[in-house]
């Protein structure tokens, strides 16, 4: 779930960018090389059809793989039709392909569902991204996000979950009935805020944004916002969007707790779609690392 803020929202230590040595994956997990965009969304090089490669967000709030249209004609994706897809407060429907295989490293999946999509928002940032890497290609894996040595890790041997080290804070369920997962199954964890007593929130963990964001469906949010509540805003194709930015918020995940996260909440959205089935995002560069096994449904977070 890409969200480009305006603002310095998440105020967590910085990120070293000194690095002694060339950093690997643990053991003999194969390292993927990576690239930072933006201080914090992590790019990888992927091959699509054998072609390639190609550069490609990593948005662990993203539930479908996304390719750019300009990529698509390149490599003449056929479409197959087309589907609703939901991002922060926005929503559209786009045409769908299938990828004979999408391979990041030495790890692949074949016959892939894409979405085809102009991220023209993203590539401002940054020209050379063509895609977004999206659950439905991470799902297949165990995954290391590490932030503090800018590396991205996919293992399917069981290695990276006897190295993960920390506590299990378990994958939640989102709202709604099971049997209506579009996709995927998301990753969200359980989390405390010190402006919401006694109600626990569900958290999307998202490598793809900078910011941390609560969407507004939540009934307690009317007490918290009102005339003098600050506010930024953004333009998406072509619509503005009006962000309403909390007073800071102590955060409490599993056992690790954090002081004064300012969280951002959406005021108008972008497009007409289902209404969200977490509280909000909190984005993995909140953690110095982040893994995530998503066949065993947990994720272990180790704070900066």
């Amino acid at each position: 779930m890409l969200f480009h803020p305006f603002f310095a929202c998440v105020s967590f230590a910085a990120i070293s960018l000194t690095l002694l040595a060339e950093p690997r994956c643990p053991e003999k997990v194969a390292s993927l090389p990576t690239r930072i965009v933006q201080g914090s969304q992590v790019i990888v090089p992927l091959r699509v059809n054998q072609n390639g490669p190609y550069d490609f967000l990593v948005d662990t709030g993203a539930q479908i793989t996304i390719v750019d249209s300009s990529l698509a004609s390149e490599l003449q994706l056929s479409v197959r039709g087309t589907t609703g897809v939901g991002g922060a407060a926005t929503y559209g429907r786009y045409d769908f392909a299938y990828l004979g295989e999408l391979q990041a490293g030495t790890k692949s999946v074949s016959d892939l569902l894409v979405v085809i999509e102009n991220l023209s928002q993203l590539k401002a940032a940054d020209p050379r991204i063509r895609g977004i890497l999206g659950d439905n290609f991470l799902e297949h894996f165990d995954l290391l996000i590490d932030n503090r040595e800018r590396l991205l890790c996919l293992d399917d041997s069981n290695t990276l979950a006897l190295f993960a080290k920390g506590e299990r804070v378990p994958l939640m369920e989102p709202y709604g009935p099971a049997t209506d997962l579009p996709f995927t199954g998301p990753m969200i964890v359980t989390a405390s805020l010190s402006g919401f007593k006694k109600t626990p929130l569900l958290l999307r963990l998202d490598s793809g944004s900078n910011a941390a964001m609560l969407h507004a469906a939540n009934p307690q949010m009317r007490t918290m916002l009102n005339s003098r509540t600050p506010t930024l805003r953004r333009v998406v194709e072509g619509i503005e969007q009006v962000f309403a930015v909390l007073p800071g918020q102590d955060l409490e995940v599993g056992k690790h707790r954090f002081h004064e996260i300012s969280f951002a909440v959406p005021m108008n959205t972008v497009g007409n779609g289902r209404l969200p089935r977490e509280d909000g995002v909190l984005p993995t560069i909140a953690f110095q690392r982040v893994f995530i096994s998503p066949a065993a449904r947990y994720a272990v977070l180790e704070p900066w």
